[in-house]
């Protein structure tokens, strides 16, 4: 049984907070605004020009109602905020011309923290490891092409124990891996001495990381130490090798000896990513299946586009109808001066070539305005393209004569990306995938540019299938829960951060209308933030820490759930079996939970988790925490753990609130690294050790689903300031609710519970008339209720006490 969770319901701001809260929020999208006491100013657009990059920039803030200030303009922020003596320094994600729109407000800009030139490096370096591997993969063939060389390489032959348990782990090359599906067998010995084969036989499968082939590899747990193994390949290579016993991992290391780590060797796009899920699936076919997610994205596609004119009322704005690469890429336009007097406005398509020639006056100068342009282009080359004035002008500028001039999307992704909507998927890994295991969902890139995260999902994917054979604990994971791994929630945005702008937070999606920035020179400032479109304390609630601009960063989308990767997580959180969540983001290192959003002025928070849901959360977080710091003793501190409003800054309509209130789920966010994109060396780091903690979570799972250890809990008494009266206090051997009365009567869930002194504290005092009856019993996180006692009103076995003065 669970404790019935309070804020597991929709509940939304009065009317006079949503009021209040408009004022700031319910704004033009990106306006910035003066900092001051009372957050008065004249707004302006921060203004994102067409091919400006982002850099990461230190915003220097006074105080805390100055930083949600901040947010209220929609700037990009990413998750770094720190909090010193001086004031508070958050990173923000401008351009050039965002920057200076900000400081044009009022405020000071720091360092520069990460700039546009570091994710072209980490672009270079992706590429260059993928190359690397090829050109391995080219020498390896090369040296096969001697007479009688064998076209198989055994790389290792690993002996180990585990517990009681004997592994041989095999890694080998083979010639036509690159293009070929086909496992390897291999044959062992069964000791010194012993024919090969007599030992057993085991296959191995291809490691294929960003579409280039590795190697093959596998485990299998064997009944005698082989010494020798044998491999012969499809097309009849053949290759021997000695065994070798494993260096066994510290014994103090709570994976214990063989476990199995360390599987990305570079980025990963979200093509990657579910190509390498698909792929262990079809290895671990009991273990493992890939679900394609009910609704598909928008797609990585837009239609082309282009803006002609210079001046805004003499501009002009075009579409294609059809996407860009559905011919939209193949129109072109061009607006021509006939050369001659008095000449009429006409059109004239040929193909998918649109001219336009402009009408003159008496003197043969050119008097067609955009207005005048926009209706003749959309009457007579209507089939093709839509045109429009310039975001919102009345279009009574005359327009320039333009060269001819193609249409584009400005896509630069390879054809290798799909442009058509994108499935989304999500691996599911468990021996029971039925909904009868206690269910667990981690999700990564909600924003595009956050490269890590998707990382530590796949590998504890990996971890997870390629240590069930022969770690005990591993095995225990995987036959008692049921684990959702979605690498990638926005696979468009994801793509067009690496391939098109690095910086991209959002999804692709162009919800501007024609009135607005809907044209091409708005192309990087498009998009719904995934994390601000959910359906708990949203800006549509009346919270702060979203944008209602559609080209603001954290822009909410027109509704709740508008989105098709929010109804995606939206189906995944609905599974009744699902108890825990990890949403992993990028960067600040940090670790948080709910409540994450409230409105201003006033700081009304969304509920607050009671005091054994809040002790809970810190409990499970100590635990994933330390998984996390065992790998290099990097601590994630205090003061960035907690819930998402204390340490970090309000983000209305977050994923994590869903989950929370919505359907009671313990949701987390990791904020991986420092960076979004750091070096290799340090995304590899990162990985390996919020990996740790995503599996550390797994463990939190199952020891919640075991847990039958009835909570005790006693009641502390000390003399209060007040004459007669008496301070009480509860403790507890574990976090666990505790509902009590004062009147004598047997409580009940309908009793008052024990609550918090405030935030990040322990318990509240309760101050009381001395010699008071007090009764009460707890229960636990999983259901576990004191002294067994069945709270209806009737039983009698509830704890009982006296707020009696100590003695003497």
């Amino acid at each position: 049984m669970r404790i019935p969770n309070p804020g597991a319901r929709r509940w939304r701001a009065p009317v006079v907070a949503i009021a209040a809260v408009s004022a700031l929020v319910l704004v033009s999208p990106a306006a910035a605004v003066t900092p001051g006491a009372d957050g008065a100013g004249e707004s302006t657009e921060l203004s994102r020009l067409p091919d400006e990059a982002a850099s990461v920039v230190e915003v220097l803030l006074a105080d805390s109602a100055e930083l949600d200030r901040l947010v209220a303009t929609g700037v990009d922020l990413d998750h770094d905020v720190s909090r010193t003596e001086e004031g508070i320094v958050a990173h923000a994600v401008v351009t050039p011309s965002e920057a200076a729109a900000l400081r044009a407000r009022g405020y000071r800009l720091g360092d520069v923290v990460f700039r546009a030139a570091d994710s072209a490096e980490r672009v270079e370096e992706r590429a260059a490891t993928i190359a690397a591997h090829v050109a391995e993969n080219q020498a390896f063939t090369a040296s096969l092409a001697t007479p009688d060389a064998a076209d198989v390489r055994i790389i290792r032959a690993d002996y180990y124990t585990s517990g009681t348990s004997q592994i041989l782990s095999v890694e080998a090359k083979w010639a036509q891996g690159q293009t070929s599906t086909s496992t390897l067998t291999v044959q062992r010995d069964s000791g010194p001495g012993t024919e090969i084969g007599s030992g057993g036989s085991q296959t191995i499968s291809r490691f294929v990381d960003a579409g280039v082939y590795l190697y093959h590899r596998g485990a299998a747990t064997v009944t005698a130490r082989p010494d020798r193994i044998r491999i012969t390949s499809p097309t009849g290579g053949v290759a021997v090798a000695q065994v070798k016993e494993w260096l066994p991992i510290p014994a103090d290391d709570p994976e214990g000896p063989g476990y199995q780590q360390d599987f990305v060797t570079s980025y990963l796009t979200p093509t990657d990513l579910y190509a390498r899920i698909h792929q262990l699936a079809a290895e671990f076919p009991d273990l493992a299946e890939v679900v394609e997610l009910p609704y598909r994205t928008n797609g990585y596609r837009r239609k082309a586009q282009a803006v002609l004119g210079t001046a805004n009322a003499g501009r002009v704005a075009i579409d294609s109808l059809a996407w860009g690469h559905q011919g939209g890429n193949d129109i072109s336009v061009e607006l021509v001066n006939p050369g001659a007097a008095s000449q009429p406005l006409a059109v004239t398509v040929t193909g998918r070539d649109i001219r336009v020639r402009l009408a003159t006056d008496a003197a043969g100068t050119v008097t067609s305005t955009a207005a005048q342009v926009v209706a003749a282009l959309n009457a007579d080359a209507g089939t093709l393209v839509r045109a429009y004035t310039y975001r919102g002008n009345a279009g009574a500028g005359v327009v320039a004569p333009a060269a001819r001039t193609m249409l584009t999307d400005g896509l630069r992704a390879p054809a290798t990306v799909s442009r058509e909507p994108h499935p989304v998927y999500a691996i599911r890994i468990g021996k029971h995938r039925d909904g009868s295991r206690p269910g667990v969902l981690a999700y990564a890139q909600e924003h595009a540019r956050e490269w890590v995260p998707p990382l530590v999902a796949v590998e504890t994917a990996e971890r997870l299938l390629r240590n069930y054979g022969h770690d005990g604990r591993t095995k225990q994971l995987l036959n008692n829960l049921d684990i959702w791994i979605a690498p990638s929630v926005n696979p468009d945005g994801g793509h067009y951060s690496f391939y098109d702008f690095a910086s991209q937070r959002r999804n692709m999606t162009n919800h501007c209308p024609l009135t607005g920035a809907a044209d091409a020179l708005a192309r990087n400032s498009w998009g719904v933030d995934n994390n601000r479109n959910y359906t708990e304390y949203s800006l549509f609630d009346g919270y702060s820490g979203a944008s209602s601009s559609c080209t603001g960063d954290t822009y909410a989308g027109p509704s709740e759930l508008s989105e098709p990767e929010n109804r995606n997580l939206d189906w995944l959180a609905a599974r009744e079996n699902i108890k825990f969540s990890m949403n992993l983001h990028s960067s600040g290192n940090y670790f948080m939970w709910s409540p994450g959003a409230y409105a201003v002025p006033g700081r009304v928070s969304a509920p607050r988790p009671t005091l054994d849901q809040e002790s809970f959360f810190w409990g499970a977080s100590s635990r994933i925490l330390t998984a996390i710091k065992r790998h290099r003793n990097m601590a994630v501190t205090p003061a960035r753990t907690g819930p998402i409003s204390d340490v970090l800054y309000s983000a209305a309509g977050n994923s994590g609130d869903m989950l929370w209130y919505k359907y009671g789920i313990y949701a987390w966010n990791f904020e991986v690294g420092t960076s979004f994109q750091p070096d290799w060396d340090e995304a590899h780091q990162e990985t390996m050790e919020f990996a740790n903690g995503l599996v550390e979570l797994m463990r939190v799972a199952r020891d919640f689903d075991t847990d039958h250890q009835r909570p005790i809990t006693g009641l502390s008494t000390t003399p209060s300031d007040a004459p007669g009266m008496v301070d009480v206090t509860f403790t507890a051997s574990e976090p666990a609710a505790v509902f009590y009365t004062l009147d004598g009567t047997a409580p009940t869930y309908a009793s008052t519970r024990y609550g918090s002194a405030g935030i990040r504290e322990g318990g509240e005092t309760l101050t009381v008339p001395a010699g008071t009856t007090v009764h009460w019993f707890s229960v636990d996180a999983a259901g576990n209720v004191e002294n067994n006692y069945r709270a209806d009103g009737t039983a009698q076995n509830f704890r009982k006490g006296a707020a009696a003065l100590p003695a003497g």
